[in-house]
């Protein structure tokens, strides 16, 4: 089983917490949709006609893309791979783009998972990042997506923005858990070197939350999640039974993928491609047939430390078995070594051959995994 993933690099604004790459650049969109499909046909082998899983719009921002650019690139992919009926199909969006005429115009394209973008539903948060959306648009967004047949939505959101309180934050729970959605992804925010955030942050124009409170905010959406039926399938992402990510789980179990567009990454098991991170570069790269891309073949110690780093995030955790089979007794033996202070420190827990992160063990993840990363 594979993915592929779409990065569309075009936003009608910029975040100032984001450091993904995108341009407000609409002009250039048409050549860019005419180069993906281009490079969809170039590397149509990448994949070995794996049956394709999960297909991924992201971004930057899908939603500026109309109908029939989707359509052109649904086209060169089901024309090109594999992909299988029941495959889920996701593109995330801004709540302002998703009006009844731009959810009418994609009505018949094969989408079945929406993300959308909301970050938070409190407009003086809003206004701080330079979102483009306000929160009552947000709310009502998703109705709108729910009322135009969409049954599997997720929505993002962010803690610990700037002057975010601990009480504002319960509210941002209450409303989501009020939308009846199906996936949310919460991510603590992080301050981005180069950012506009981060520029703020360093000349002291920001109120940072504090990483005691951010442990309290994370602590008590656990808790909410587990009220309100919610799976915490991965540190940052929880769903409804029956409907986690199957894009994302695919990134965190390590299966092949294809990442098409500027600056998307690949792997395919042994190496990790990553395409120019210009929309021009790109664009003239494909249009004179040069190379778009760089390659890195990955070390057996590599390989195992992609794996460490992805699963411990994951509700399931490392599996050792997994580890000997694939990497050789010596990592497992290392790995078993090194996590032994965690598992006394009630960190880690050991379940047969799995080991995963306890609730304690959550916020010092990033150490958890330096300490069993291979050096």
């Amino acid at each position: 089983m594979a993915g592929i993933y779409i990065h569309i690099p075009f936003c009608k604004q910029r975040c100032t917490y984001c450091d993904f790459y995108t341009q407000v650049a609409p002009h250039l969109i048409p050549e860019i949709v005419d180069c993906i499909n281009r490079e969809l046909n170039l590397r149509k082998d990448y994949l070995k006609n794996s049956p394709i899983e999960t297909i991924y719009f992201g971004g930057g921002t899908p939603s500026v893309l109309n109908n029939s650019q989707f359509m052109a690139i649904f086209s060169t992919i089901f024309s090109l791979y594999n992909v299988n009926p029941d495959a889920e199909i996701t593109f995330e969006a801004n709540p302002d783009d998703l009006s009844p005429e731009f959810l009418d115009s994609i009505a018949s394209l094969p989408f079945n998972r929406i993300s959308i973008g909301i970050q938070s539903f409190d407009d003086e948060d809003l206004k701080r990042i330079n979102r483009r959306h306000r929160g009552i648009q947000a709310i009502n967004a998703v109705k709108k997506c729910q009322d135009h047949g969409f049954n599997n939505i997720s929505i993002d959101l962010i803690y610990g923005l700037p002057s975010q309180t601990i009480e504002r934050w319960k509210n941002q729970l209450n409303i989501a858990f009020q939308l009846n959605v199906q996936h949310i992804s919460a991510y603590g925010l992080t301050y981005e070197e180069g950012t506009r955030l981060w520029k703020q942050r360093e000349m002291g124009k920001v109120d940072v939350v504090m990483d005691d409170e951010m442990i309290i905010m994370y602590d008590i959406m656990l808790q909410k999640m587990i009220e309100n039926g919610f799976e915490a399938y991965e540190i940052s992402n929880f769903s409804l039974p029956g409907y986690h990510s199957r894009h994302n789980s695919a990134y965190w179990e390590l299966n092949p993928y294809l990442g098409v567009g500027p600056s998307a990454h690949s792997y395919d098991g042994n190496s990790r491609q990553w395409n120019i991170s210009s929309n021009k570069k790109y664009i003239n790269a494909l249009k004179n047939d040069e190379s778009f891309f760089e390659k890195e073949v990955l070390t057996l110690n590599e390989r195992y430390n992609d794996y460490v780093m992805v699963a411990l995030r994951t509700v399931k955790g490392i599996d050792l078995k997994l580890i000997e089979a694939n990497f050789g007794v010596e990592f497992k033996n290392y790995c078993t070594k090194n996590s032994t202070q965690f598992i006394e420190m009630n960190k880690l827990k050991y379940n047969e051959h799995l080991l995963s992160l306890t609730k304690e063990g959550i916020h010092i993840s990033n150490l958890i995994i330096g300490e069993l990363m291979y050096v």
